[in-house]
């Protein structure tokens, strides 16, 4: 058993993973994330693992989306065997006196990428049975398109250094064919250079199946040893810089929907870039690394201190080249923008609008509706649409002619704000049923693809590419290529600016959205609409304002021309996975998404009503406000529980993250409680929740959907509390 270990310590494989360990455990960071992501780990409750074992492309799981992934992950791997090549080289110098050196390092260094590809493939085949509900010859079909992309990858990679093989061994053919030039490869004295104080190596495969004693290469001269495998090195760079060339070309051709890659295939090329990077830094740098890696950094900041490179992501519509008018973000300003003055004409013209609304009522003394709805990607702008289409077929159609306010946050008014343009167009006729299930379908459509493609091939690799919005110009990004597929899913019914609803709004021929965004720096948070909104920046006349008119604030910017887009993004900026907007204020600041202030858009709501309530008392004989969430009431669900003990120690630090939802709520409730007492009791509260059908089965929070998730959300619909909520609202509203 002894001789046994002693064989296995000392193989290439063994000694090559310890090697790992030891030198540049940073690398395998990049493994963990791989395998813990496929197991359902690692950002499970976004979805993650969904996005590697059911990839979509062209709009579908499809094998061609496997495919893709295939070789992405080929291309992982390849840069993690070139990279660690380059990296450990001088510990195996054996491998320079053999055939395919490279060849024979990857055969040895790949066990830790096969049992990836093991694991990754039974995970996929479970899934897309599970969650995508394929077919067994589906699943099949995936898998083979899967091994078809990496082995192409992996077949046109050894190819390339074949060639350079065969180039290398002509180069040196004249020093061996030479007997006077080939004894000067040899030293005088008997070094052993196989010898490492790191590894030490007894056999290595020399196949997949043979396997080979070293060879002793001390007799050979530092230089020789040196040039071989430096030649390889060179190989590899080239080959890491031709993927490189690659994704620029994507980058440039990405608003083709061909290009949109798999969001799991931007996902694993960007870590292969990554390793690249990381592994010729140490390379060259050696141990200026750190230092080289600290002046880097100080250089870089100091171009963008001083505007000469400018990566932010801007607002689309408004005019960032106006710097002279700039609004100073102070609050001296912030008090100026609600003054007496301008609350009360702000409130009268909202008055007025509200008489607009009630005169197209047909009870003297109507209700006045009021629609909030949650954030939680694609599963909260499903859900919202569903509930609403229903809500709509229950009402005969008048749903929207009962709200004065739509507000909410993130992917809630992505749904939203598409149900509201349906209406639009069912009113001009161009639209009969606008409880058409595919319309859920459309606003639930894949969003990360775009996104991770743009981040890897656009903002990454790709030289700089700007676009137009009227005489303004701004650069594609991440944020450029998520509304143009929002647009998309949407039909196009998007590609407004804020200013083309104001005379609907005005006319009360459409409720009134309300988008929110949140200043990163303090927390205060922009009211993004058509309607002047000074009484809703304070929460009490005493107070400094909480919250800032958007059209106001930056009345010399262009404010009316923002994209619809634009105001939509800024609502659902998920922090990373899209980037913050910086607005042209003086300081510059940086907005996010609205669940950071007010995940469930009843913040708003309360003030308005707060603000409206000496005419909503004369005018309405109630209020109904209709609550749209994408998780459960309580606070009971996904409770933060303590498993290992990793997590007690990160526990502390974690506890605002995960009860930020549940601590937002418990405020709300005692909101609700103060307006119902303001009211005296003539506020009617609705509330529709998703709510799993299982834990399995549940949606994740994230810009995709899976079949069954889909299916999830549907069914929720059904479940008792939500059909109990559909029988008072069509009760309240008379139908």
């Amino acid at each position: 058993m002894k001789p046994f270990i002693r064989f296995v310590y000392h193989s290439f494989p063994f000694q090559l993973l310890i090697l790992h360990i030891k030198k540049f455990p940073v690398l395998l960071i990049f493994w963990y994330i791989l395998f813990s992501t496929i197991s359902s780990g690692f950002m499970k409750s976004y979805g993650a693992y969904s996005l590697f074992l059911g990839p979509e492309y062209l709009g579908s799981v499809n094998p061609l989306g496997a495919a893709i992934v295939g070789v992405a992950i080929g291309i992982f791997i390849m840069s993690w065997h070139i990279t660690t090549f380059i990296l450990f080289s001088r510990h195996f110098r054996f491998l320079a006196t053999t055939s395919n050196p490279f060849l024979k390092y990857c055969i040895n260094n790949s066990a830790l990428p096969a049992v990836f590809l093991i694991y990754y493939i039974i995970r996929m085949s479970i899934y897309d049975s599970g969650n995508e509900l394929m077919s067994a010859g589906d699943v099949t079909l995936q898998v083979l398109g899967f091994l078809a992309g990496i082995l192409f990858l992996i077949l046109i990679s050894f190819l390339y250094f074949f060639r350079y093989d065969r180039r290398i061994a002509r180069n040196l053919s004249p020093v061996i064919s030479n007997p006077q030039l080939f004894k000067s490869q040899f030293k005088k004295k008997h070094v052993k250079l196989n010898d490492s104080r790191v590894i030490q190596v007894d056999w290595f495969f020399r196949g997949p199946f043979t396997i080979k004693k070293v060879r002793d290469v001390s007799h050979y001269s530092d230089d020789f040893i040196e040039s071989v495998l430096k030649r390889h090195h060179f190989a590899s760079v080239v080959a890491v810089f031709i993927a490189f060339i690659f994704l620029v070309v994507v980058g440039y051709f990405l608003d083709y929907k061909a290009f949109q890659l798999p969001a799991a295939a931007g996902i694993t090329v960007f870590f292969a870039i990554v390793i690249a990077v990381i592994g010729a830094f140490t390379y060259f740098t050696q141990s200026w690394s750190i230092p080289l890696l600290l002046l880097l950094f100080f250089l870089i900041n100091l171009l963008f201190k001083f505007d000469i490179i400018d990566p932010t992501n801007k607002a689309y519509g408004i005019n960032y080249a106006n710097k002279k008018e700039r609004p100073d973000y102070s609050p001296e300003y912030l008090a100026a923008l609600c003054s007496d003055s301008i609350v009360f004409s702000d409130r009268r013209n909202m008055e007025a609008l509200l008489d607009r609304w009630k005169a197209k009522q047909k009870d003297s003394l109507p209700l006045l509706y009021i629609i909030n709805t949650s954030g939680g990607g694609n599963r909260s702008a499903r859900f919202t649409m569903e509930v609403l289409q229903h809500l709509d077929s229950v009402s005969n159609g008048t749903i929207l002619r009962k709200t004065v306010l739509i507000n909410g946050a993130s992917g809630g008014m992505l749904g939203a704000s598409y149900f509201r343009e349906l209406d639009l167009q069912r009113q001009k006729g161009l639209l009969k049923n606008i409880t058409d299930p595919v319309y859920a379908d459309n606003i639930s459509q894949d969003l990360l693809n775009p996104i991770f493609s743009s981040w890897v091939a656009r903002d990454i690799a790709a030289p700089a590419q700007k676009f137009k919005i009227g005489s303004f110009q701004y650069l594609k990004d991440r944020g450029y290529a998520f509304e143009e597929k929002l647009n998309e899913n949407a039909g196009g019914l998007f590609n407004k600016s804020i200013r083309d609803y104001k005379e609907l709004e005005s006319k009360a021929e459409s409720p009134m959205v309300v988008y929110n965004t949140v200043v990163s720096r303090d927390g205060r948070k922009f009211l993004i609409g058509t309607q002047p909104m000074s009484f809703l920046m304070k929460a009490n006349v005493d107070d400094s304002p909480d919250a800032i008119d958007f059209n106001a604030f930056f009345k010399y910017q262009s404010p009316d021309q923002l994209r619809v887009l634009s105001a939509m993004r800024m609502n659902a900026t998920f922090p990373y996975v899209l980037p913050n907007v910086w607005l042209p204020s003086n300081p510059v600041i940086d907005v996010m998404d609205a669940g950071l202030r007010d995940n469930y858009g009843m913040e708003t709501s309360y003030r308005f009503l707060t603000a409206m309530r000496p005419w909503i008392e004369k005018n309405c004989r109630g209020i109904v406000l209709i609550q749209i969430r994408d998780r459960k009431t309580g606070g009971w669900d996904h409770p933060f529980e303590s498993g290992n003990i990793s997590e007690v120690l990160t526990r502390p630090f974690l506890l605002l993250q995960n009860n930020w939802y549940k601590m937002q709520e418990y405020n709300q409730t005692d909101l609700f409680q103060s307006e119902q007492q303001l009211f005296k009791g003539k506020i009617h509260k609705i509330t529709f929740q998703y709510n799993a059908q299982t834990e399995e089965s549940g949606a994740a929070l994230s810009f995709h959907l899976t079949k069954r998730e889909q299916q999830d959300i549907t069914k929720s619909l059904h479940l008792k509390m939500n059909q109990e909520a559909l029988s008072y609202f069509a009760k309240l509203s008379g139908n």
